[in-house]
């Protein structure tokens, strides 16, 4: 996992191992910390670069693939 920006100060961190075999599993395992749940409503996520929808909750995660989790952001 690694987060950017908002999702950066809500985690505490900017990046962590997360064991999960899908995003649905990914999700309820980081968004059970209330201050991280809060971004994750609207954040967008890119597994290996790839963006993938947070309600495709049975997309596999094989070991070793990188998550990115990027908050919205202004900007132009």
């Amino acid at each position: 996992m690694r987060y950017w920006a908002g999702a950066r100060a809500a985690a505490g961190r900017p990046e962590e191992t997360v064991e999960a075999a899908t995003v649905g599993e990914l999700l309820d395992t980081i968004g059970a910390r209330p201050p991280l749940a809060k971004v994750l409503g609207a954040a967008s996520l890119l597994v290996d670069g790839t963006s993938v929808r947070r309600d495709d909750t049975g997309h596999r995660l094989p070991a070793g693939e990188v998550v990115d989790v990027l908050p919205p952001f202004a900007g132009g």
